[in-house]
């Protein structure tokens, strides 16, 4: 197991790879698993200021495909229900009427609970600005999915939200001495 976790390391390592690295960490950061991009989007960038442009416009293509994820998986969770639901409804039906008009039927779209819409209306893609926030922005892209609002206004206002995260957090840090750093780094050795 150690060697496979090496083997990552090195695979993943920020100055040999680069932009890919940040674009697979960005993405598996925007699924449901507990990863956090940032600090690889600051490494990269602090190894390679020159890039910093490139690295933060990598990392929101990276977490809003992450994000798209999230939407369709949402999405296709609330058809498996729905389906699930209707077909067995349809075998209860069955049961009953013994096979009463059941050649006539078309399948259809199925239909949102009216509490959904009234949200959707309400609230809307805008909502996934907010699809960056830790803990809270993964399961809202999956959310937007299973209220099946509108595939791309959702996921523009991720990428816009996600794009402003990472251009103030990176930015952030930038402006903050490298002496702070070094403290942090002498503290830590200090207690370790």
């Amino acid at each position: 197991m150690e060697a496979f976790f090496e083997w990552l390391f090195q695979t993943l390592a920020l100055p040999k790879v680069g932009l890919p690295a940040i674009f697979v960490v960005s993405l598996v950061s925007a699924t449901l698993l507990p990863l956090g991009s940032e600090p690889a989007v600051f490494g990269y960038i602090k190894l390679n200021p020159e890039m910093f442009w490139p690295a933060i416009v990598v990392a929101t293509v990276g977490n809003t495909a992450g994000g798209a994820i999230d939407w369709w998986l949402g999405y296709a969770a609330k058809l498996a229900l729905v389906r699930y639901r209707k077909h067995r409804q349809e075998r209860e039906h069955e049961q009953e009427h013994a096979e009463h008009r059941r050649h006539e039927r078309k399948p259809s779209k199925p239909v949102l609970d009216k509490r959904y819409s009234r949200w959707m209306r309400r609230l809307g893609p805008p909502t996934l600005l907010l699809s960056w926030l830790p803990g809270v922005g993964d399961p809202l892209c999956t959310l937007a999915g299973w209220l099946r609002l509108s595939f791309w206004p959702s996921l523009g206002y991720m990428a816009i939200g996600k794009f402003l995260r990472y251009l103030v957090m990176t930015g952030s840090l930038l402006w903050i001495p490298d002496s702070f750093w070094h403290n942090i780094a002498q503290t830590l050795k200090h207690w370790f």
